[in-house]
């Protein structure tokens, strides 16, 4: 088989398993495909453009797989590979870092981190923030211990960042579209989150970019959320009603929220966003670094020849 690997990901080609009749070619995601690779059996994407993924999906003629290293699928799924093209995603090649920004977004203001890092700018020893003090005070988030959590899309990534807060002390629920128990953490069906955002503390999003998840967390389902909750984002941008959020966060409805990701990505210099109070961005950076790609691609390597041969073919992560 020829498989294309994309250059800005560097793969431990020992333990893909390939054999002796394997080429594997690194490519540019960034630039079209050389008409040489066109005869390519298998394409691993990671950094493509998707003008470069567009271009590869009108002309990889014979292209069996599609190995995606992101968590989600849609860019190669919308790029148009052929019908007999297998496309299969990198769930769970993310799970840890992204669980690890989430509760590094969360951790910011439970601490105070961005209240002392202005302080310290004023050259201020802000001692009201240290000494004796309350565990858990009236209507304030000060600690994960007891932190009634709530994670709002409780996949792979989902449920990593469980197990983190739970470490810290929290009270974690997931949310799903249907209620009962995964990896040990009780799950609410998302037609009921209505009924737990009142007495959430930290509502953690990591839904997918899909039709019934655009502006799932609206104005009507901020106001249920009491002033000291915190919202973090690590999932999609378009599942947030961004101008929501705004006014939540100007009016103090909520104590803070904190995004990797925005409708518009890279978001522009003059989005309100930038300016809104108690708002933390970052550069949808919480991924980025998948954890032993090599496995999940040598497993479905193996389906391709298993089903090149007439046999069964088991895919980790169809799409």
């Amino acid at each position: 088989m020829k498989i294309l690997a994309p250059t800005i990901i560097p793969l431990d080609t020992q333990k893909l398993g390939l054999q002796a009749e394997d080429t594997l070619v690194s490519y540019d995601p960034t630039e079209l495909l050389p008409a040489e690779h066109y005869d390519a059996d298998v394409m691993i994407s990671w950094g493509n453009t998707n003008e470069q993924l567009q271009d590869a999906a009108k002309n990889l003629s014979q292209v069996k797989l599609v190995q995606a290293l992101l968590a989600g699928p849609d860019q190669a799924r919308a790029a148009g590979f052929r019908d007999e093209a297998v496309i299969c995603s990198g769930i769970g090649l993310h799970s840890l870092t992204v669980a690890e920004h989430a509760l590094a977004l969360t951790l910011n203001f439970v601490r105070f981190l961005p209240l002392l890092s202005e302080e310290q700018d004023n050259s201020r020893w802000a001692g009201e923030l240290g000494g004796p003090q309350e565990l858990h005070p009236v209507d304030k988030v000060t600690t994960l211990l007891g932190a009634r959590v709530l994670i709002w899309g409780f996949g792979s990534i989902g449920q990593s960042t469980a197990r983190l807060f739970q470490a810290f002390g929290a009270q974690v629920q997931g949310v799903a579209r249907s209620a009962g128990e995964r990896s040990g953490f009780p799950v609410i069906a998302v037609d009921d989150i209505e009924q737990y955002l009142p007495q959430t503390d930290i509502l953690v999003m990591i839904l997918p970019a899909a039709a019934e998840t655009e502006n799932a967390l609206n104005e009507q389902r901020l106001e249920l959320l009491p002033s000291r909750a915190f919202v973090v984002n690590v999932g999609r941008g378009v599942t947030v009603d961004e101008d929501a959020l705004i006014a939540a966060l100007e009016s103090g409805s909520i104590a803070g929220a904190a995004v990797d990701v925005v409708k518009q990505e890279p978001l522009p210099s003059d989005s309100p966003l930038w300016g809104t109070k108690n708002l933390v961005i970052t550069p949808h950076s919480a991924g980025g670094r998948p954890v032993n790609p090599e496995e999940l691609i040598a497993h479905n390597l193996c389906a391709v020849r298993a089903e090149v041969s007439g046999e069964t073919a088991d895919y980790r992560n169809k799409m």
